[in-house]
């Protein structure tokens, strides 16, 4: 079967919405409600975030939530354990979202077999090495059918840019700065010149921005500058601020518009 995710980018290759969630927040068991929901109000894509102790690219707020989602439980096994029963009902691209200790202490072959038997489209590691990728995950990844999303930012290279533009097939993360993730109320001239040189680049791979969407500037910003924007921050917030995960999702997408 041809991954959701590519799927997704030929059918739509614009606008598109993804959110990232940490799994096992507020509560420990709201994963496939988060999911339902996201959904059900129109959401292309969701990243779920697997908790971890010393989460180096993740600001305040989705450290926050994943100090209290390892509070709450939420381990990896936990976590595709409810994910089982996804796919019934699930059917947009699922990624998830960790640090590569976490994936190291599961076992590299067990995690890609698990992604595949939950319905699991794709994979971030912010700290997987190139050189590990290509030699060690890559190789794996493939016989799975699991998509590695790379993250680039406006200090990586234009030669690493294109080694992973060459190395990847799903879609390239563009970190809209070197910071931790986080709202933001609009990009500078200094990123929006960043956006139009990897648009200059001519690379294969569509792009989604992420870190600092928060508001309708900062998601125009990026639906002008690449296939679509990532939102990971305000969506955590508005989980801790309203009374239901109908109302955090309904929240978002009101602030958006």
């Amino acid at each position: 079967m041809q991954n959701r995710i590519n799927k997704l980018f030929q059918e739509k290759d614009s606008k598109i919405l993804s959110i990232y969630f940490t799994a096992g927040y507020p509560n420990l068991k709201d994963t496939l409600l988060v999911l339902r929901e996201l959904q059900a109000q129109g959401v292309d894509m969701v990243e779920i975030g697997i908790p971890f102790s010393d989460p180096m690219a993740d600001g305040p707020v989705i450290q926050a939530s994943g100090n209290i989602a390892l509070k709450n439980g939420m381990t990896l096994h936990n976590l595709f354990d409810q994910l089982w029963d996804m796919r019934p009902e699930i059917h947009i691209p699922v990624i998830l979202m960790g640090y590569l200790n976490v994936v190291m202490q599961f076992g590299l072959e067990a995690f890609c077999k698990a992604c595949k038997e939950v319905g699991v489209d794709g994979v971030i590691l912010p700290d997987l090495p190139m050189d590990d990728y290509l030699c060690e995950y890559k190789p794996m990844m493939d016989k799975y059918g699991l998509a590695m999303v790379l993250l680039i930012t406006p200090e990586t290279s234009d030669e690493r840019i294109r080694k992973i533009d060459d190395n990847t097939s799903s879609f390239i993360y563009m970190v809209s700065s070197a910071s931790t993730t986080g709202a933001q109320k609009s990009f500078d001239e200094m990123k929006q010149a960043y956006f139009r040189k990897i648009n200059g680049m001519g690379l294969k791979n569509p792009r989604l921005i992420g870190f600092g969407i928060s508001n309708k500037a900062t998601l125009d910003a990026a639906f002008e500058n690449a296939s679509g924007a990532i939102i990971g921050s305000r969506f955590m917030e508005c989980l801790r601020q309203e009374e239901s995960v109908s109302d955090a999702v309904k929240t978002l997408l009101c602030g958006l518009k």
